[in-house]
């Protein structure tokens, strides 16, 4: 979070709809920041947030890519259209509210464990698979354990419709394996 200082009268010294071009000349290159706005003095960037949206990458293809090297999770194994398929299928029970206990890493602390998932989607884009989450909140390695299980699902590992009994039964083995952070993206925060 930034803050710009504000004139006597209130009014920030830069106007909010300019912030993007200036800050273009100083951010670093892998950081932009697209659009800016005013708001109240007791704002906070985390605790009001609505939702938050991930997206994570699996490239899929027979051999790695070095342009993927700790942006993707690169998986070598043939995800077939059939385990797309099954990977759609059983993202579908992800949404709605649920206690996502399953999916969080063991020995978590948190006390409450339901979250509410609006859209679970799962694509293929040439070599990647990319998945979209978004919820209310997410909990620690939540998005990750949900990918990792659908990679389960996707080799026949798992059945699609256990993933409505891996959620209720809300114990972290019943879920998949934990994908690694390579792939992990925040992609958008709602307010």
């Amino acid at each position: 979070c930034i803050t710009i200082e504000a004139t006597k009268e209130g009014a920030p010294t830069i106007p909010a709809d300019k912030l993007a071009k200036a800050f273009s000349t100083v951010l670093p290159p892998d950081l932009s920041l697209y659009d800016a706005s005013i708001v109240p003095d007791d704002f906070h960037p985390r605790y009001d947030a609505k939702g938050k949206e991930y997206v994570y990458i699996v490239y899929n293809a027979e051999v790695t890519n070095p342009f993927y090297t700790d942006l993707a999770w690169q998986i070598q194994r043939k995800i077939t259209d059939e385990g797309l398929s099954r990977m759609q299928r059983a993202a579908k029970h992800f949404i709605g509210k649920n206690d996502f206990s399953a999916f969080m890493s063991a020995g978590s602390d948190v006390s409450d464990t339901v979250r509410t998932v609006f859209d679970f989607s799962v694509e293929r884009k040439g070599d990647e698979v990319v998945f979209s989450v978004s919820a209310d909140g997410f909990l620690y390695n939540m998005v990750r354990i949900m990918v990792g299980t659908l990679v389960q699902v996707a080799f026949k590992n798992i059945e699609p419709d256990e993933i409505e009994n891996i959620i209720k039964g809300k114990k972290r083995y019943g879920a998949g394996m934990t994908a690694p952070p390579e792939g992990l993206y925040l992609n958008r925060v709602f307010y």
